[in-house]
């Protein structure tokens, strides 16, 4: 072996070679430390994720299915897929789990292939609703060759109107209908989706992306005894790797869903997010994570509860999820100015459309909260009640005009308080 070609490639620490990158990710890691997390798609994964994400699976390079690949030397492989694919199965006490999608809008895609051809319509519910932008939007390839009807949420209470469902389904006989998105912080009507698809002859899509885990520690009703296929991602509440996953009841189209993902809209798969799927999953199926999911539930409506009492409005009025949204157009800030706001004060969400939104996405009129990191980290109810009196702080403050220097500077220093009292990976450099 040349030595000069080799040198220290298989010995050198990050920080000796790259110092750059090092740098960087040592700065993100301050942040989360210092920082309250309150955007309702991340979480704080554990140190076993971590490890298993840092393995020297990463260079193992395999096509198609356990017992079936398309490269050799995938023993190790096909065990680590199938262990999560049987953990899938308990923890969602469901007939058939595929774990390859590299993440939940890969998840919905597949699904899109699976069960429609280009031109066929589907009925999913409106971004400015909480939707997603992987169930049809004009942004996204399902809403470039799929005929998207969306239905919405009532201007009173905010909330799904399923007549309006029923009534769209009748008049546009879709191949496919979704329900679940990424800022609906309401419990779904499961069954009357499965009854109104069933009427017009669709299947029925359920993405439990934003409360997966509350379905796995069971304090929140499944969507899977329902729909025809249920996707999710792997982290958020369910803490873990980026990733997705699709599930069913049913069997009966598991060859139709696998090729779907391979080779229909992925190639390889990316086994050390795999192995780290396995971990998590096994992380949920023990007995405290639904200890876990039931403070989740708790802390997002302290949360909640707290916005409402400062005035501040709750889409809603409250929640059932891990996330809170608010609509910010009564006190006449954008999500953008209060995002800003809130994250200099070290409290990190993000601009959001909320119901009858009239700004562009980049402005939004919205802010979306989510409680997973913070209950990962040890946060329960006090510490959520205190979160939301200083994100009423900031925001009156803003809205009012005052000076923000001052302010943020102030809830900062409370929040590096806090934050130290409940430290992240505590034994690293």
């Amino acid at each position: 072996m040349n030595p000069h070609l080799h040198s220290g490639y298989f010995t050198q620490s990050l920080e000796s070679i790259d110092p750059q990158v090092f740098q960087s990710l040592s700065a993100e890691e301050q942040r989360q430390q210092e920082g309250i997390e309150l955007i309702a798609s991340e979480n704080l994964v554990s140190r076993a994720t971590l490890e298993a994400l840092g393995t020297a699976i990463v260079n193992k390079t395999v096509e198609g299915y356990p017992g079936a690949r398309y490269y050799g030397g995938a023993q190790n492989a096909d065990r680590l897929e199938t262990l999560a694919i049987s953990r899938a199965k308990q923890l969602f006490e469901c007939g058939y789990a595929n774990v390859q999608p590299h993440s939940g809008s890969q998840a919905n895609l597949a699904v899109f292939l699976a069960y429609l051809k280009p031109g066929d319509t589907v009925l999913s519910m409106d971004l400015s609703a909480g939707g997603h932008l992987s169930h049809g939007s004009p942004a996204n390839l399902t809403g470039k060759w799929f005929n998207i009807v969306h239905y919405g949420v009532s201007e009173e209470d905010g909330r799904i109107q399923m007549d309006q469902v029923r009534d769209l389904a009748d008049a546009h006989q879709p191949k496919l209908i979704i329900c679940g998105g990424s800022a609906y912080p309401r419990t779904i009507d499961f069954e009357g989706f499965r009854k109104i698809a069933n009427d017009c002859g669709a299947k029925l899509l359920a993405d439990m992306a934003h409360f997966a885990g509350l379905v796995a520690g069971r304090v929140h009703p499944s969507p899977i005894p329902h729909a025809h296929v249920v996707t999710t991602t792997t982290y958020k509440n369910l803490r873990g790797v980026r990733g997705g996953l699709i599930l069913s009841k049913e069997t009966d189209s598991e060859r139709k869903l696998n090729s779907a993902v391979f080779p229909g809209v992925q190639g390889s798969v990316i086994l050390n997010a795999v192995a780290a799927k396995a971990v998590c999953l096994g992380e949920a199926l023990k007995p405290e994570f639904r200890l876990y999911a039931a403070q989740i539930l708790a802390n997002a409506r302290a949360l909640a509860k707290t916005l409402v009492e400062n005035r501040i409005d709750v889409v809603t009025g409250g929640t059932d999820t891990p996330l809170i949204l608010v609509d910010l157009r009564k006190i006449q800030l954008t999500g953008k100015q209060a995002s800003d706001a809130l994250e200099a004060s070290g409290l990190i969400c993000n601009k959001n459309s909320v119901p009858g939104e009239t700004q562009p996405p980049q402005i939004t009129s919205g802010l979306r909260f989510g409680v997973s990191a913070g209950t990962t980290r040890g946060f329960q109810e006090k510490e959520f009640t205190m979160i939301g009196e200083w994100i009423s702080e900031v925001l009156k403050a803003l809205s009012k005009g005052e000076k923000m220097k001052m302010i943020s500077t102030s809830i900062n220093g409370k929040v590096l308080e806090l934050t130290r009292e409940f430290p992240i990976y505590e034994n690293e450099t």
